[in-house]
């Protein structure tokens, strides 16, 4: 489930204004101390005081907000957080920080009126910030998953190959610089997203880019040498591939700080690789348009997990 799909546009800021967001279900300290242990997934426990929150903020999602409905929730996060383990994925702080702050620019709020929102409703910012990452991550294990699974063999290519009259499918191969713009603590990341822009402006091609950013206060370039059209990561795929040689991405925050992406080279490329990485590419396409791959695999995560209810 992406972000976009947890509220509807501007939803929460139509709650604000129409005042349907209640004082009176602010959380006690009370509370906090009177949690009890609900359930226990994988050793792992799901308390009282994490049901209470976790209804507040199905109701700000209009959705069922009954004490099952939460803890079934709070059980699929805890297992999709122990997968994110079990596979060394990690979102760190800044990716979700600036999701958090690009959700309340969508919904028309500052970062510090999200937050009171969530307050007044029962809810955190703090625990919608760990909702975040746990969607962000649980995305990547997905990928990670259906990747795996529908990795084609040489003679699965060669099949593919012959039931399209032999021909191979050719796809673009960049040449790929990375420059990063690191974000010291406490630093703004408007400013260094700016210097990154001027950067851009100045950029014509690979050869200079090191030289440029001589003159520039913590920022790195990397080679990432050869990757094709399918291997391009997803937050800069659609870019990198309208891009030709000598273009550059738009800075994006990530947990490096402010970075962009540089197109060395691009060029055609018809081999045995690329003809498996395309139908792979396809396949996963197909897979995602016409199949729900993140809840088969939670289901079977789910089927596997030990869950104590008490």
């Amino acid at each position: 489930m992406t972000l976009k799909r947890i509220f509807a546009s501007s939803a929460l800021a139509s709650m604000v204004l129409l005042g349907s967001v209640s004082l009176s279900a602010v959380v006690t300290d009370q509370a906090v101390a009177a949690t009890q242990i609900r359930v226990v997934v994988n050793k792992e426990a799901v308390t009282s005081y994490q049901v209470q929150l976790r209804q507040a903020f199905l109701k700000l999602r209009r959705s069922p907000a009954t004490a099952e409905a939460a803890t079934n929730e709070l059980i699929d996060e805890v297992i999709k957080r122990q997968e994110m383990r079990r596979r060394g994925v990690s979102v760190p702080d800044a990716a979700v920080d600036a999701a958090f702050a690009n959700f309340a620019k969508q919904n028309k709020l500052s970062e510090a009126q999200l937050g009171q929102v969530f307050s007044q409703a029962g809810f955190t910012a703090a625990g919608f910030k760990e909702y975040i990452r746990v969607q962000m991550g649980w995305g990547q294990v997905v990928r990670m998953n259906t990747q795996q699974a529908e990795r084609l063999s040489e003679q699965d290519v060669v099949q593919r190959m012959l039931q399209q009259g032999g021909k191979k499918p050719s796809t673009t191969e960049y040449m790929l610089q990375q420059v990063i713009f690191v974000v010291p603590e406490g630093s703004a990341k408007e400013r260094r997203t700016g210097e990154a822009n001027s950067m851009r402006q100045r950029f014509r091609s690979c050869n200079e880019t090191v030289q440029l950013a001589q003159g520039l206060r913590d920022v790195t370039v990397r080679d990432l040498g050869r990757i094709t059209q399918p291997e391009l990561p997803p937050r800069w795929k659609d870019e990198v591939s309208r891009l030709s040689t000598g273009g550059t991405t738009r800075p994006q925050v990530t947990e490096r700080g402010v970075e962009f992406i540089a197109v060395c080279s691009a060029r055609n490329v018809s081999d045995d690789r690329a003809a498996q990485l395309v139908y792979q590419a396809q396949d996963l396409e197909s897979l995602s348009q016409n199949a729900e791959p993140d809840a088969a695999l939670l289901k079977r995560l789910r089927d596997a997990a030990t869950i104590v209810r008490r």
